[in-house]
Order: structure tokens, then sequence, then C-alpha cells
């Protein structure tokens, strides 16, 4: 079956669903497979909890007399093309977004900035990866003005799959930095599998790429673009550009246009660090019409979740829970800005980053070096990297370890930094705390 037939079928049944277990009346269910499953395996089960159509690449699932099967050679490709069909079909702009830290957060701000104007459309939760694109876009409406597209990677190629499937309008790359180097091989390979997204944007007509114009990394790889910077100075070259006023904890920023008018504004985003991500949202947001005191409106309101850089207040402890993720860039700028954090006393509980690969204990090694430079009274370190480090600090295995001992000893009327990968579950500590 063509890509044209299949989205013949799909107007007729707007929503895809790849999961058996989630299939409303009248979906067409995509039978993925992984390490684990395959889920050709489910695709009749998918028919009779309500799925009009299977997607389905394996012969051996496929019932011949049953015309609700449809056999294509790769369901995952088949996906993702269907995506870009549509996509192309009606024509939204959107813009990508990809980079190692801060992605999420930008593409949250951005979406707040621009419904203040627009019908948007965004990557929800972190549907960032080959399946969870496409099916972004396969949520897109005629009444959509504008997307906001997250994509991640954590091999070489990774960025190029997916802008060949989302061919944005718009491009930001947040920052590149120290993370997935199991995958990537080194930080080079990091900034030549994000700069996939440059690659792309040279050959699309009329395309924008936003840039942290204080970022050399990102500035290197930019050669032939049409930029519009942004940046952490008030500098009247910038398009926008802005500075810190305070972190106590939360961030208050001031931010301008063109060298303008100044804006201040009180977040409630943990952290320094999410000065450039709110600075790029507003470029953004500028440069396609929405206007200043909108894009104030939004940064001052838009409430951050899923354990990124958000504050939590529990009966002993305020907790700046950072849990979603950790790499060394991310881990560092966190911890730098803990410790410029006009708060105390300060403690810091952390956890392991995971896939660094061959540089994973010096990477880790030097975050505890720098733990020993910063004025924080108490840190406790959680995982089997940081245990094998030369350090002062307080060891344990896991979590569980961890909830154990907050039974017996648990701080109280501290101020908190909650930062690890995901694998680690820190998590799971906040009620503990």
């Amino acid at each position: 079956m063509t890509t044209e037939e299949l989205y013949g079928i799909f107007e007729q049944h707007p929503v895809v669903t790849t999961d058996s277990r989630d299939c409303p009346e009248g979906s067409i269910f995509f039978a993925l497979k992984g390490a684990s499953f395959n889920g050709n395996a489910f695709a009749a089960r998918a028919l009779q909890q309500g799925c009009s159509y299977a997607v389905v690449d394996e012969e051996a699932y496929r019932v011949a007399s049953d015309e609700r099967f449809i056999f294509v050679p790769d369901s995952l490709h088949a996906l993702q093309q269907l995506a870009r069909h549509h996509r192309r079909v009606l024509g939204t702009r959107i813009v990508g977004i990809t980079g190692t830290n801060g992605k999420t957060t930008t593409k949250e701000l951005l979406a707040a900035v621009l419904s203040k104007k627009f019908d948007v459309l965004y990557t929800q939760g972190n549907f960032n990866n080959d399946i969870g694109v496409p099916k972004t876009l396969l949520r897109l409406k005629p009444e959509h003005e504008v997307a906001v597209v997250e994509m991640g990677a954590s091999h070489p190629g990774d960025i190029r799959t997916l802008v060949d499937i989302v061919e944005p309008d718009l491009a930001l790359i947040t920052n590149v930095g120290m993370a997935h180097l199991q995958g990537f091989g080194s930080f080079q390979g990091v900034v030549k599998t994000k700069g996939e997204l440059y690659d792309f944007m040279r050959h699309r007509p009329h395309g924008k790429v936003f840039i942290d114009a204080g970022n050399p990394h990102l500035m290197g790889i930019a050669e032939g673009l049409d930029l519009v910077s942004y940046g952490a100075s008030l500098s009247p070259e910038l398009e926008v550009g802005g500075e810190v006023v305070s972190c106590a904890p939360f961030l208050r920023l001031c931010w301008q246009h063109r060298g303008g008018e100044r804006h201040e504004v009180q977040t409630h985003l943990v952290g320094g660090y999410n000065l450039l991500n709110a600075l790029a949202a507003a470029c953004i947001g500028l440069y396609l019409g929405v206007l200043p005191g909108e894009v104030d409106d939004a940064l001052a309101n838009y409430v951050p979740s899923n354990n990124r850089s958000q504050l939590e207040v529990t009966p002993h402890n305020r907790l700046i829970m950072d849990a979603y993720n950790a790499n060394p860039t991310s881990m560092t700028a966190a911890l730098l800005n803990f410790a410029r954090m006009e708060v105390t006393p300060k403690m810091a509980i952390l956890g392991d980053m995971r896939e660094l690969g061959a540089v994973s204990a010096a990477e880790h090694q030097q975050i505890v070096d720098l733990l020993g430079t910063l004025p924080l009274d108490e840190v406790w370190l959680v995982g089997e990297e940081f245990g094998q480090t030369t350090c002062p600090f307080r060891k344990f295995k896991n979590v569980e370890e961890v909830k154990t001992v907050l039974q017996q000893q648990r701080p109280e009327g501290r101020y908190i930094l909650v930062k690890g990968s995901n694998g680690i579950h820190l998590d799971k500590l906040s009620s503990a705390l």
C-alpha cells in the first residue's frame, strides 16, 4: 500500500495508536517492533479492542481475508511517511527544536508564548523520538496555525531522520553538551548530530534559524544560515537580549527587543540557566508577531512540571526537583546555579549520569571535584558511578538506601537540589523529604 493510499484511510480514521492496550474506536494500529516486543503479535487484539485497521509488516500476523489488516514492508517507516505526508498536506508552520539541554522547557515556554496569538500544537511530554515525533505530527488539525515539535537524539543520524519527517520552517538548537556519549562517541559527535537540523535548514526555502549568539559551538556550524540571534546580554545587536536579575529561588529576568524597552519578568522557573530558554521562546514569539506584553505574561505564568527545575514545597523542606535527566553539562549548570541561589541552608542529592560510555568515571569525578569547591552544607551521592569516585561525601548504592536513611534521619528546613538521570529514580524521594 502506498503512503497516499494509507493517507486516504487516515483521513477517515485520523487517530493512530501503537499500543494495543489503548485502542480508541475507529483508530489505526501500527505494529511496531522493539528489542523485547513485536507489535505484530497484538494486531488482531487491537482490532478486537476497537481499531478499524492494523498496519503490520510480518505476513505471519496478517489475515489475508480481512481487509482491516494493512501489510507494509516496515510499519515504523510507514508511520513516519504518513506523518510527513500529513504535514505536507496541511502546510502548518512548524518550529523544530533540538539541543542537549533545555529543549523540553524551551518547547513548553514557546508553546505558552505562541498560544497568546495562535492555535498551537506542541509535543506532549518527551515524545521526541522516531515514534513520538510522527505521532505528534499526526495530531495536527487544519485549525492549528503553528506547531512546535521537539526532536531528541542519542545516536548519529537521529536528527537527520526526524527533520526529514518534520520539515521545519523555523529551527532552534538550544545548546550542545556532554550527553549520550555512549551513543555519540564524543562531544564532536553530539555537535555533528544536533547540527543535522542546521544542515536541513540550509536548503529550506525561507527557513529561519534562531541562535544563541553567545554559543561558540553553535555559531561555529551556522555558516550559510538565515539567523535570528538572541543571547544573555542586553546588546542592541541582538534581536532579543536579556540578563538574570535574581534567583531567590525563582528566576527573575530582564529582556529587551532590538535594544528597545526593557521588560522585567518574575518567572516560576528555578535556575539562571533557564534565561536562555526564556529568551529563545521570546525571540521566536516576537518574530511570529506575539506582542511584548503577551510574551511577558506567558513567561510569568508558565509553571514547570515533570521534575524539570521545579520547586516543590514539602512539610519539611523546599526541593528543587530536576530529576528527569542529567549529563555533565546540565549537572554543572544546576550546581553552579544552586550555589549562587540566595537561599540557605543548601543540600544536594545527586544521582548518576547515565549513558556517558568510556568517559563516565572521569565525568563523575569532575562533578565531585566541583562539589568540593561549592558552598553546600551537605551532599548525598546516589548510584554506582558516584560510588566509585574519590570524595568525602555520603554515598548510597540506590534510592532505596536513601529512603531507609530518611526514615530515621530526614533533613529539615533545607533547600535541597535533587538531580540525576531518570533511571536513578530520585523522583521517588520527594515524598520522603
